[in-house]
């Protein structure tokens, strides 16, 4: 099974690539100048889009730093042992619909002191997984076409987050303690 999903793995790309080759053959579309013009637009969206993301990124190099982290994770601690949570593992819960990197980041520390296999370790596995970058994503699509209401948007991607972090401490809970 593993060799049949690697030997597609590898031809996948170049499929895809002779594909939209030959469809842009077969429509006469002129492949060169509709890639160019795309690119064209590619930039332009990255330029409107790093205010925002600079934006959030110092916001969140602010809130670690001045040690804010800290002391939410130990205001909100009986919180974590009400769910079995490891308090360890709250400021990956925080970071992680902020910024995937900085998550990423608490969560190789996590394992480097706890180990990946350990409980901490297998929560905050199953949380990166179950999880996504909620703010993140509305401040590069939201700000890539000057949305500035988010309506629904927010709440539903916290809710869905919250729903991720509460699933991983549960199942981790139930398979690894």
């Amino acid at each position: 099974m593993f060799n049949l999903l690697s030997n597609i793995s590898k031809f996948s790309i170049p499929i895809v690539i002779l594909f939209i080759t030959s469809y842009g053959i077969f429509k006469k579309v002129k492949l060169y100048e509709a890639f160019t013009e795309g690119a064209k637009d590619g930039i332009k969206t990255a330029i409107r889009v790093v205010p925002h993301l600079t934006g959030m990124l110092v916001a969140i190099g602010i809130f670690r730093a001045s040690g804010a982290m800290d002391y939410l994770c130990i205001m909100m601690s009986p919180l974590t042992n009400l769910i079995n949570m490891p308090a360890e593992v709250l400021p990956m819960a925080l970071m992680r619909p902020l910024s995937g990197g900085g998550a990423m980041g608490i969560m190789n520390s996590l394992f480097q002191k706890y180990g990946p296999d350990s409980l901490i370790g297998n929560i905050t596995s199953i949380m990166a997984g179950s999880t996504d970058t909620t703010f993140y994503i509305l401040a590069v699509y939201f700000g890539s076409i000057n949305i500035k209401n988010s309506r629904h948007a927010l709440p539903s991607g916290l809710l869905a987050d919250a729903g991720g972090i509460l699933a991983a401490t549960f199942i981790a809970n139930l398979l690894f303690s």
